[in-house]
């Protein structure tokens, strides 16, 4: 059972409300205008930044979502001050996650049309864990496998029919890498060996934990 299975509703409300207190500090320090949304979604717990007219709050997303990464560790780390607690919270900022996993769908549908259409593997460029996640996701739906390889910040996703279906040597099972890019959301910053060692000792009490999802179920993988 995941760590969001295990808290109850009233638990990730809390989260969210904690969440919500500490943007809305940090807004007050920026002088930023802006509103905060809180929701629940797939067991986790959403706070969103909106507002209408007011740029400033774009420079809460930065450089491919840099800014908002941040934003979410803090607050993340807010939330477990208060309740002793790893969170799995999700900030977002201005429907940043809503574009971009838009703009991860058209990328993945282009690759599983390449994928067919030739019957080669397809290589995706190099993707944090987030849009990792997501690629696996979409890829599932459309009956396609996928795979990551590499080294972060090099790490990358492989689209591929399910006939290519033989892993190389080397070759990250799906399975282990939807756990590794579960994980490097929630822990970033851990090394390859550390995260290696935490997905065997996590995975023995906490199988089939999945990430959170703007739209849908998101972070399924491509079995």
């Amino acid at each position: 059972m995941s760590q969001s299975e295990d808290k109850t509703m009233d638990q990730l409300n809390e989260e969210a409300d904690i969440a919500a207190d500490y943007l809305e500090g940090l807004l007050d320090i920026a002088d930023y205008d802006g509103d905060i949304e809180m929701g629940i979604r797939n067991d986790r717990p959403l706070v969103q930044i909106v507002a209408d007219d007011n740029a400033d709050i774009k420079n809460l997303i930065g450089k491919n979502g840099n800014v908002v990464d941040a934003l979410q560790q803090l607050t993340r780390l807010a939330v477990q001050q208060k309740t002793g607690e790893r969170s799995r919270l999700i900030v977002d900022v201005d429907g940043y996650l809503k574009r971009k996993r838009q703009h991860l769908r058209d990328l993945a549908m282009d690759a599983i049309e390449d994928a067919r259409e030739s019957g080669d593997a397809v290589d995706l460029d190099p993707m944090n864990s987030f849009e990792r996640k997501v690629i696996h996701d979409i890829v599932r739906e459309e009956g396609l496998k996928s795979r990551s390889h590499g080294e972060e910040p090099h790490r990358y996703v492989t689209v591929y029919e399910r006939k290519n279906d033989e892993a190389e040597d080397g070759e990250i099972s799906t399975e282990q890498d939807v756990e590794e890019d579960e994980l490097e959301q929630n822990e970033p910053g851990l090394s390859r060996s550390k995260k290696e060692s935490a997905i065997d000792d996590e995975s023995n009490s906490q199988q089939g934990e999945s990430a959170f999802d703007v739209e849908d179920s998101e972070d399924s993988d491509s079995e």
